[in-house]
């Protein structure tokens, strides 16, 4: 080392002209014997190392310098920073010499922070990359043992509990999961054609077959397709939160999550299939993940891939791959629902994507097609959109010209939609468009921001199609036998649809509602919409009794739906709260009218209108508050409503 430094200080060699061959030679070349023939350029000739290490001598004493000024520039430093920190020492530490471990101490401090801010700037970087643009490929995941992706970033987002371990690695019986994939196919996949039917049969075969070594690597998207739609059929069919059912479902997403990765890697469409997926199971069960996010996430994949608008397709482009691009547009389109009382996703004067075709072909062999079932959900969507945007999402202090008359009028495009529906729908199918249909009535009557006025014959029309809904919900909840896509959403519309029946009867205003004999058909003014068939025809039966059955139906559905998702039984709770005093008074009339029915039956004259006591010292459903659609708003206390008292259910007031 002393060699060493001493040389780096006194270099033995010293270039005293340039070596370019045509001045005179240099020092090495007089040494070497050379005068005449300067070739130092020239590694044969020149004796490698000699006049090279006159520069490593003249680099390392620069390497020298430059670390002690960067130690003295870092000594200054610490101490600076040091007397920062320690200002509040007394002046007789002031004297003392900075010791090497203060010195230390201070730059960890400092390298610490530095560290913090560049892991921060690389976290918000990297979530950047991930959210703001769906068509990002995001990161390798063999890139690091903890990688970001686009998957886990909506897992964090959309999930709730933590899902159970799988029990087993091993492939189900293939028996039972043939009769899971057929559930899934009659009731699920009319409704939401993300895939033909064909391609599921053959998922199947493919997974077995790769089980026994007959075929390649499968795709993550396909592991993903196969563990989700097992894990949604038998969701599905659960009646409990302890039944068999439920617990393979659980089974089945947890057998799918090691493939979220690849299946929702952003870019390709097979992302917004997976999405979909993803967001029927959390419908399923609200208590693991979020169907609001989901639906979300689905629906910024499906803009920034472009699928909510139709390209100028080419005449070589394939009819099938062109409805089956708009099929997948509207299945996420049709999920973006009016349950959770926001804002759709989508606004229509940016979507331009027509309806696929009226026919698809049959699952089997055979070239023939059958009625494409899922045209009537998607032509309800869009008109639901249509008037929830204009009625909902549209400022409050632009009101309507008419909005009895537009309302009307949806009124009775809903009701032309209705009349359309194929005639050989299955009967579950044709159970679930019914139970929409009502649901929408109601939904596009109740006051809203834009049109809070509501009529005696819009009272009558809510009173009729709740009690419609409720009656047939009530008979699809009690069923032993689960048919049908119903989900937790369902029950969120049963305590709607239940609340706005409370409202009205305790408000009926000047309809001929308390009439014992029920409704007048003759009262319907033109342009109104009609009233619906009644489902609950029995002999005697009135209105009083009608509500009264009905208010004890919802009380049953919920508790029905509670024993399988645990947040419904808040909503029953508090039904059961609102209506108690509710039912008592109707109990309390129907005494009234049986005694009038008897002193009057030979007159055979209507009974005089009637209506509840405005103000009743008692009554709990004065405070009954906004119909929300989740347990956590039914719990607030912001109500809105028109003169009438009539309570809506979309946010805001007016």
């Amino acid at each position: 080392m002393r060699t060493r430094a001493s040389f780096s200080h006194n270099p033995h060699l010293r270039v005293s002209r340039p070596c370019d061959g045509k001045l005179p030679s240099c020092t090495a070349c007089e040494k070497a014997g050379r005068e005449n023939e300067c070739s130092a350029a020239s590694d044969q000739q020149f004796a490698r190392g000699k006049e090279r290490s006159w520069v490593a001598a003249l680099e390392l004493r620069l390497e020298k310098l430059e670390r002690r000024l960067n130690h003295a520039r870092s000594r200054k430093a610490s101490v600076a920073l040091h007397e920062s920190d320690e200002n509040t020492i007394s002046v007789q530490h002031s004297e003392r010499r900075d010791s090497l471990v203060d010195i230390t101490a201070a730059i960890h401090r400092k390298a610490a922070r530095t560290r913090e801010k560049a892991d921060y700037n690389t976290l918000v970087s990297d979530f950047g990359l991930l959210s703001v643009n769906a068509t990002t490929r995001g990161f390798d995941t063999r890139e690091s043992e903890n990688p970001m992706t686009f998957a886990r970033l909506v897992l964090a987002a959309a999930q709730h509990d933590a899902l159970p371990d799988p029990d087993t690695d091993e492939l189900p019986d293939k028996e039972a999961v043939e009769a899971i994939f057929k559930f899934y196919e009659n009731n699920v996949l009319p409704l939401y054609p993300l895939f033909p039917a064909a391609h599921l049969h053959a998922l199947i075969d493919k997974m077995y077959d790769a089980e026994l070594g007959f075929l390649g690597a499968i795709r993550s998207s396909e592991y993903w397709l196969f563990w989700m739609v097992l894990a949604i059929g038998s969701a599905a069919q659960s009646k409990t939160m302890q039944d068999r059912k439920y617990y393979d479902g659980l089974q089945f997403v947890s057998r799918a999550l090691p493939y979220a990765d690849r299946a929702l890697v952003p870019g390709y469409p097979s992302q917004i299939q997976s999405l979909v997926l993803l967001t029927q199971y959390s419908m399923l069960d609200p208590a693991h993940f979020d169907s609001w996010h989901l639906i979300g996430f689905a629906c910024r994949a499906v803009i920034d891939l472009g699928f909510h608008q139709d390209h100028t397709f080419t005449q070589q482009s394939a009819k099938d791959t062109i409805d089956e691009r708009r099929r997948t547009f509207y299945c996420v389109y049709a999920l973006d629902s009016m349950v959770h009382a926001r804002p759709f996703s989508f606004k229509d004067d940016d979507i331009s994507v027509q309806l696929p075709s009226p026919s698809v072909a049959n699952s089997s062999d055979e070239p023939s097609t059958r009625p494409d079932s899922s045209l009537p959900l998607f032509k309800l969507r869009r008109l639901q959109s249509d008037w929830y945007q204009t009625l909902v999402q549209t400022d409050p202090r632009d009101p309507l010209r008419d909005p009895i008359q537009y309302v009307w009028q949806k009124c009775h495009e809903t009701q032309k939609l209705s009349k359309e529906l194929p005639p050989d729908l299955p009967a579950a199918l044709s159970t679930m468009f019914d139970l929409e249909m009502a649901y929408s009535y109601v939904y596009l009557i109740v006051p809203s921001p834009r049109g809070p006025q509501l009529t005696d014959h819009g009272r009558l029309l809510i009173f009729e199609h709740t009690i419609r809904y409720l009656h047939r919900i009530f008979e699809v909840a009690k069923d032993p036998v689960s048919v049908g896509f119903y989900t937790y959403h369902d029950a969120l519309k049963v305590f709607f649809m239940g609340s706005q029946l409370v409202t009205v009867l305790r408000d009926p205003g000047d309809t001929v509602l308390w009439q014992t004999l029920g409704y007048l058909p003759g009262l319907t003014a033109p342009g109104q919409p009609p009233l619906p068939d009644r489902v609950d025809w029995s002999i005697g039966r009135d209105n009083l009794d009608r509500s009264l059955l009905c208010l004890e139906k919802v009380s049953e559905t919920l508790k029905r739906y509670g024993e399988r998702w645990e947040s419904v039984k808040t909503l029953a709770e508090h039904f059961d709260k609102i209506t108690a005093d509710m039912k008592s008074h109707l109990e309390m009339r129907r005494g009234v009218v049986k005694s009038v029915i008897n002193a009057q039956r030979d007159s055979r004259r209507p009974l005089p209108g009637s209506r509840p006591p405005q103000n009743p010292p008692t009554l709990a459903y004065q405070q009954l508050p906004m119909a929300q659609h989740s347990p956590q708003q039914a719990n607030q206390g912001g109500t809105w409503g028109n003169s009438t008292g009539f309570q809506g259910h979309h946010n805001g007031q007016f």
